[in-house]
């Protein structure tokens, strides 16, 4: 019996199972499906990383290996090259991996870390042909940083997400033509610096209300798509059409959380994240099962995946060695121009003086204002110069706020100043 099990050893569950550990729980065991721990950091050979936790500029592998360094310190015990199966309400873990076979491990506790995956062009229909040369943008990565392929030579890439942006440079970088970053939003879905870095600094266009409506191939590869302008409601507009002569197309269409253990286990989710739905210190509605990471919600910076996910192993340590008592809970929910809140719930005598909330805007905004309401009275407000969907928000409640909503819900809301 182990006192946590960590699924995923990635930024998150190394983040998680070190908190726990420090914070007294000693039979810790965190299962990878990979052959290493690290994650999708190990792809991630770009610098950018750790300037929040660490006040460094890091790579991928090296703010992972920050992490494993300090597991080195610790009696965390690591199984490696393992699948996780299943997991239940009674928090046994069902594995499996080609050294031990098929084994049913229990635990006290449970952190939910196994990150998220891309969407691909099935999920999106993209018309046309089906060649060699459409990958998504961190397959590509992974090919190019680890493998060592080069994917392609001349590239056009669908979506503006960080990973499409950095791939973007990346490319350039080792030789290829990338020849224009197609967004069918009015805005990009990326940060801002990585826009400036990855396609300003290289002269590489963003075609912002735009998308590909035709892949066309030659001899099984492709050879050239087509994109064209859309309309307010994202539909293609006649005439607008544009041809680029290429052999790769790289998607950067989105991030979709590693659920399918989440849901199997009866966990309750949020049809807005496609994460479970998680209390403040980023319980489950499963006592005793916690996630974090972008397994519960897509974060755009690692600094914050690893602050929340030491939130939560803290959590689980506390569950383990304290018996936790029935709490009253405030629903936090998402109001104008705000996509969705985590947590979704908060028990205000759990935390001490406040309350993280993270979430997302819907839209552009330049000055602007956050709105902290229970019903039509304005609890908190919080000033910004700039708002976009691309960049997590971030806001602290302090307590007496969410105990001035008396168990009512509290929306969270945005506006232009």
């Amino acid at each position: 019996m182990y006192d946590l099990i960590v699924v995923g050893g990635g930024p998150a569950g190394l983040a998680a199972a070190n908190s726990a550990w420090e914070k007294g729980l000693k039979k810790i065991l965190i299962i990878e499906r990979d052959k290493e721990l690290g994650g999708i950091l190990n792809q991630c050979i770009h610098n950018g990383f750790g300037l929040h936790r660490f006040k460094e500029e890091l790579t991928g592998p090296e703010y992972a290996s920050r992490f494993i360094k300090m597991l080195e310190s610790t009696g965390v015990e690591v199984m490696t090259d393992t699948m996780v199966l299943e997991i239940n309400k009674e928090h046994q873990v069902h594995v499996i991996s080609a050294k031990e076979g098929y084994r049913v491990l229990e635990a006290k506790s449970i952190v939910l870390a196994m990150g998220c995956r891309e969407r691909t062009r099935g999920a999106i229909a993209i018309p046309g042909d089906r060649p060699a040369g459409v990958f998504t943008a961190g397959s590509a990565q992974r090919y190019l940083n680890m493998e060592g392929y080069m994917v392609g030579k001349r590239v056009v890439i669908l979506g503006s997400g960080d990973i499409g942006l950095i791939m973007a440079r990346r490319m350039t970088l080792e030789g290829a033509k990338v020849l224009a970053c197609v967004e069918v939003m009015p805005y990009s879905g990326g940060l801002m610096r990585n826009i400036v870095q990855c396609l300003q600094d290289w002269n590489i266009p963003l075609y912002l209300s735009h998308t590909i409506t035709d892949i066309v191939a030659k001899d099984g590869r492709v050879s050239h798509v087509t994109v064209n302008k859309v309309d307010e409601r994202r539909n293609p507009i006649p005439g607008t059409e544009m041809e680029f002569d290429c052999d790769t197309v790289l998607l950067s269409v989105g991030l979709i959380p590693e659920n399918e253990l989440t849901r199997a286990a009866g966990i309750e989710m949020d049809n807005r994240t496609n994460g479970a739905v998680v209390y403040e210190n980023m319980e489950t509605s499963v006592p005793g099962i916690f996630a974090c990471g972008n397994v519960v919600h897509v974060h755009d910076l690692v600094d914050y995946v690893s602050a929340e996910s030491e939130r939560a192993g803290a959590a689980a340590a506390s569950y383990v060695l304290n018996t936790p008592a029935e709490s009253p809970v405030t629903p936090v929910v998402n109001g104008d121009n705000v996509s969705y809140t985590v947590p979704m719930k908060i028990r205000a005598d759990r935390i001490e003086k406040m309350a993280d909330v993270f979430f997302r805007v819907r839209n552009v905004f330049k000055e602007s204002v956050i709105e902290v309401k229970c019903g039509d009275e304005v609890l908190q407000s919080f000033k910004r110069d700039h708002m976009a969907p691309g960049e997590m928000e971030h806001i602290l409640l302090v307590k007496k706020v969410i105990d001035a909503a008396q168990g009512r819900a509290i929306t969270i809301s945005a506006r232009e100043a």
